[in-house]
């Protein structure tokens, strides 16, 4: 199998127990996921992505680190830039920072920031990452690599801010055939902006397994509902045995991609067990 499949931290999800974030953590190290990944929101019950992972730095040593994706034009630019290097640091060189702007515009309020214009200020800090990740300083390591810098979104400014700043494409989610899609125009991009090979390509899902599978669609419906009457469709998609694990991870290998991301819908300890023996 080419495709590596990461997990998601149960961070993501309001009411998660800190004890259980961190655990989830070292013991994801040991099964065999390729990464483990936050997501960030402001203005909802989930905790800090940058907390989160340097916090998960420190109980594992083998399992990349991934913001999938992190709302970049909610944070000064310089900040970011530190932050993300100092977890970079803190795991080894592990850091896969995907960024976006975000589909909600409550966690621009919640900010006090204006949403308006938030792809042109993604394009600007993309510019200086990139510059400060080229130029490491403290806090990072001489020689240390730089963190993997990924970059989402659907519309061709976004694709085309990805082919010029980034080093990989990561898809919102969705059957493969939609990733397939979205797979296609990136590489496109990254053609048309002269890069040479091809971009990185990630994609994320849900899981929720057994008696969990209602509650995990329940988040799901919650956590979408601000798309209408389809989070009712992304909540159908939720992952809730190990057959749909590997039919959809066989699906996005066939599509192209590199790394899924499987994000649990539960909070639960048993769910990544079940994860990790669907996988094997």
């Amino acid at each position: 199998m080419s495709i590596r499949v990461g997990v998601g931290s149960p961070a993501g999800i309001p009411g998660s127990d800190p004890e259980l974030v961190l655990d989830w953590a070292g013991r994801a190290d040991a099964t065999p996921c390729s990464s483990l990944g936050v997501i960030d929101r402001l203005a909802y019950g989930n905790q800090d992505p940058f907390a989160v992972l340097a916090a998960a730095a420190a109980v594992t040593s083998r399992i990349r680190l991934a913001t999938c994706i992190l709302i970049a034009p909610l944070r000064d630019t310089q900040l970011l830039a530190r932050q993300a290097a100092t977890v970079d640091a803190l795991s080894g060189g592990r850091l896969t920072l995907g960024v976006a702007v975000g589909a909600r515009t409550d966690d621009y309020h919640a900010a006090g920031l204006d949403p308006r214009g938030r792809g042109r200020r993604l394009s600007e800090q993309l510019g200086v990452l990139r510059d400060a990740f080229d130029q490491p300083g403290d806090p990072a390591p001489p020689g240390r690599g730089r963190p993997e810098l990924l970059v989402g979104g659907q519309s061709g400014a976004a694709l085309a801010r990805m082919a010029r700043y980034g080093d990989g494409y990561v898809h919102g989610g969705g059957p493969p055939r939609a990733f397939a899609g979205a797979a296609e125009r990136a590489r496109a991009a990254w053609a048309d902006a002269g890069r040479p090979g091809t971009p990185r390509l990630w994609g994320m899902a849900y899981f929720a397994f057994g008696d969990a599978a209602e509650a995990g669609r329940d988040y799901v419906r919650d956590y979408y509902a601000f798309t209408g009457v389809f989070a009712e469709r992304i909540a159908e998609g939720v992952l809730t045995h190990a057959r749909a694990v590997t039919e959809l991870v066989r699906g996005y290998e066939d599509a192209g991609c590199d790394e899924l991301l499987l994000f649990p819908a539960v909070a639960r300890p048993d769910q990544l067990d079940r994860l990790a023996d669907a996988l094997r």
